[in-house]
């Protein structure tokens, strides 16, 4: 559990179409993580994303958004990952929680794709591997397993998405003990936030 974090992945669905819906969460946290620290994020071909570097508290750290569609996550982080030769369990990915309530967030070490088509992905393209961890963003369910689709494609209503900026604000607050390995010091800041 003290492993330091060289990648932060935030995932999404390129394009206007799809900014600031529920599905996005993991890429809105990504955009806001390297505006604060001034990163402009670069579009890079061979890695099918955007990318930047940040320094978090003397770490440097690479982020990127893939530019591929959810459900082909994986080939963007695959490509950076092997590129840089960045092992599976220091890569941390950023995503939407159905299962979670709007303004709860929290952080995961490995496990299973849960039904999620971007970590279905990037478990595949690392080689089944699925040792990196994970910052779940609540979006909360909307009650029925068919409106799913279309539920995650929409934007939330202003009072939800008010809870699910509280819950990014709040993950930025703890990043950096996850990122330089604290992993128990992370999880007890943002898990006690709620």
């Amino acid at each position: 559990m003290d492993t330091p974090v060289e990648l932060i992945v935030g995932l999404g669905n390129p394009g206007p179409a799809y900014e600031r819906t529920r599905h996005n969460v993991g890429a809105d946290l990504v955009l806001n993580l390297a505006n604060s620290h001034s990163a402009q994020f670069k579009h890079e071909t061979k890695f099918f994303g955007d990318t930047t570097k940040i320094n978090l508290d003397g770490i440097s750290i690479r982020l990127l958004i893939p530019s591929t569609f959810m459900n082909l996550s994986g080939k963007s982080i695959g490509a950076l990952a092997g590129f840089y030769q960045i092992p599976t369990e220091r890569i941390l990915v950023v995503h939407d929680e159905l299962d979670l309530s709007p303004g709860i967030a929290r952080f995961k070490k490995g496990g299973g794709h849960g039904g999620h088509n971007g970590l279905r992905d990037t478990i595949k393209c690392l080689g089944n591997n699925s040792d990196f961890a994970r910052l779940r963003i609540g979006i909360g369910h909307p009650g029925n397993a068919r409106q799913v689709v279309d539920y995650v494609l929409k934007k939330a209503p202003p009072s939800e998405q008010e809870l699910i900026n509280i819950s990014i604000d709040d993950s930025l607050c703890a990043l950096s003990l996850a990122v330089s390995g604290q992993w128990e010091r992370a999880m007890t800041k943002l898990h006690s936030t709620d």
